[in-house]
């Protein structure tokens, strides 16, 4: 049997190697993806070479990544539960594709993943693999074996003589995961959802009250809906995404403290720092502000949360997510521009907006001043009659809205 591991090269999954190899008596290829994650990913080659694993595969999907995923996510403002801005679970679709494609290339029959029983991501890799490849078999070994502790998991390490970087008593007390997009952390004394999380605990931003006095002024360029340039140099996505994160870090952009609702029905608390994000998520809709339809705009806000929940929940392969991308795809044809934001101290704000060819804002129309003709103010008498006939009429016939 041959099975593809996604594969980090830590503890957990060194461990699931070896476990495939005897219960199953299996090949296993590893599959190490940098997503930009920050941490150097060709280590993980030496250790599946040293647990005699022949194929190996090591791959830079940061571009992939930010252009295929992220970014159409942030088409449709997406925000899961009014704060998470969804970055764990968009990066799991990408992991999940990655290994069904080297299953079918390698001839193996199986994939597997260090998710755990308890969280959502073993929802999202598996919902995922049997999408694009319906006869997949996945194994998750959190879910069989009897290694039920980190004591027990460097045990096994001793045991079989696994290198792993790993040391007793040494381990963070928060479990994370980080790529280009976010970091996230949860559990330790985080558990504890009426504790601050401690300041040394944030990794990729200063604190606001530590944030420079003087604020910063962006500028992001829009195509289409995607962000194409900052300060007018045209970046590629992922470049654009990682500089955002270091602005962004640096005045403490991007934190958030909050309880979700997993898809297995319990709640969790987790802190995140989305530096990045958090500026695109203002910057779009600044843009999305002036070049949008009014009724395309409210349509786009009424299916967001639905949109974010099948990404939550692990259902970026399902039909109903592909008809929905459609949609909020072909709303952005229009949404072209640029927009001025400023870095304050935690906060991002928008100081300007425009778009020189998809602009629905007419300052003849709008203004106090003269507007010449422009707009009839006595249209405006009819337009409330109509709209308040059927409250009159109600109200004639003994209706209390009051």
């Amino acid at each position: 049997m041959k099975i593809v591991l996604a594969y980090s090269g830590g503890l957990d999954t060194s461990v699931i190697c070896r476990w495939l190899q005897e219960t199953y008596n299996a090949e296993v290829v590893t599959f190490t993806a940098d997503i930009g994650q920050g941490e150097e990913v060709e280590p993980a080659r030496e250790k599946a070479e040293a647990m005699g694993v022949r194929e190996i595969f090591i791959e830079d999907l940061t571009e992939d990544f930010v252009a295929n995923y992220v970014f159409p996510m942030f088409r449709a403002n997406t925000v899961y539960e009014g704060e998470y801005l969804l970055g764990t679970s968009i990066a799991r679709p990408l992991i999940a594709r990655r290994l069904v494609e080297i299953a079918r290339e390698t001839g193996a029959q199986a994939v597997a993943h260090g998710a755990t029983g308890k969280g959502n991501d073993q929802v999202r890799f598996e919902l995922g693999a049997y999408a694009l490849d319906p006869d997949i078999k996945v194994i998750a070994p959190w879910r069989d074996w009897d290694l039920t502790s980190r004591e027990a998991l460097m045990d096994f390490c001793e045991k079989h003589q696994i290198p792993v970087d790993y040391k007793r008593g040494d381990k963070s007390p928060y479990s994370m995961d980080a790529n280009l997009l976010h970091i996230s952390y949860e559990g330790g004394g985080l558990e504890d959802p009426a504790k601050p999380a401690e300041e040394d605990m944030w990794r990729w931003t200063v604190s606001p009250e530590s944030a420079p006095d003087e604020p910063l002024v962006i500028e992001l360029t829009y195509e289409q809906g995607d962000p194409v340039a900052l300060n007018g140099e045209r970046l590629s996505a992922a470049t654009l995404l990682r500089t955002l994160n270091e602005l962004g870090g640096a005045h403490g952009v991007g934190r958030s403290d909050i309880v979700e609702n997993r898809m297995v029905g319990m709640k969790s608390r987790g802190c995140y720092e989305t530096p990045g994000g958090t500026i695109l998520l203002k910057a779009h809709r600044a843009v999305e502000s002036i070049t949008l339809d009014r009724e395309v705009g409210h349509l786009k806000d009424e299916l967001m949360p639905r949109y974010a929940k099948l990404i939550y929940n692990g259902y970026w392969w399902s039909p109903e997510r592909k008809v929905m991308q459609a949609l909020i795809d072909e709303s952005q044809i229009p949404v072209n521009g640029t927009v001025s934001l400023k870095l304050y101290k935690g906060a991002v704000a928008i100081v300007g907006r425009s778009s020189q060819s998809d602009s629905l804002y007419d300052a003849d129309v709008v203004t106090f001043e003269d507007d010449q003709g422009a707009y009839d103010q006595r249209d405006a008498g009819g337009f409330i009659k109509l709209n308040a006939l059927r409250l009159r009429l109600g109200a004639k016939r003994g209706r209390d809205y009051s």
